[in-house]
């Protein structure tokens, strides 16, 4: 399926705002249950990742605004304005029904930031 079927204001929030596959199911977790409060190795457990993994994508979502932490060090859904709530009902909607183009648009994603920071260290030739 193309990503065209992804709006171009989704478009742009994933690629300010998400960028794994487990990080858009850690966010659609936490937004699903916004009552519940997780830790980092609840997160890892639920999506079959590393503390790790876990830790960074709950920092990234939080210094993004769309969850909080508490005292705690738990996390919970709390997107920092109405902007971002809307937002994320919208890819909610979004990757619910173009589970795959919201998949492949992440990981092409992915793959250019990769890309990106490679060409960043290549060694070019001074031409004379």
């Amino acid at each position: 399926m193309p990503d065209s079927v992804i709006p171009e204001d989704v478009r742009g929030f994933i690629s300010k705002n998400i960028d794994s596959i487990a990080q858009l199911e850690g966010l659609l977790l936490l937004r699903a249950n916004p009552a519940v409060q997780y830790n980092v190795r609840t997160i890892a457990e639920r999506l079959y990742i590393s503390n790790e993994e876990s830790e960074w994508l709950l920092h990234d979502l939080q210094e993004n605004g769309l969850i909080a932490k508490n005292e705690s060090s738990e996390y919970f859904y709390q997107p920092q304005s109405a902007e971002l709530l809307t937002m994320v009902e919208k890819l909610a909607d979004i990757y619910s029904r173009y589970l795959l183009a919201v998949t492949h648009f992440i990981h092409s994603k992915s793959k250019s930031r990769v890309q990106e920071f490679a060409n960043a260290f290549r060694i070019r030739k001074d031409k004379d």
